[in-house]
């Protein structure tokens, strides 16, 4: 099996989708806008990489959150296998934010 490049942006655009449905249980932004997701990648056999962050190492959901992640991204309509990689490689802070995570927190 080999995708196109097509049929791999529309898997990355699905897992993308997917991510917005996921949120900081301390945060009312999904994980997406608040700038955890470092990359997606959807290689040619369907297999999706996710390498995200927390807003810190200590954060209370490091245990369970790439794993509800993971989970998600399986479950994307064309991905065959899915894994997430976690980094603090850059550290996470508020600048990684979209415009829209900022608003809806009070810093614009």
């Amino acid at each position: 099996m080999s995708l196109s490049h097509e049929e791999k942006k529309q898997i990355e655009e699905r897992v993308i989708d997917v991510l917005r449905t996921v949120y900081d249980p301390e945060i009312p932004v999904d994980i997406y806008e608040l700038g955890l997701i470092y990359e997606v990648k959807v290689n040619d056999d369907a297999h999706a990489e996710v390498v995200m962050t927390l807003t810190s190492p200590s954060c209370p959901v490091a245990e369970s959150l790439p794993l509800e992640v993971e989970e998600k991204v399986r479950g994307v309509k064309g991905v065959r296998s899915g894994k997430v990689e976690l980094t603090f490689d850059p550290p996470w802070d508020k600048d990684m934010m979209s415009e829209a995570a900022l608003l809806e927190l009070g810093f614009m």
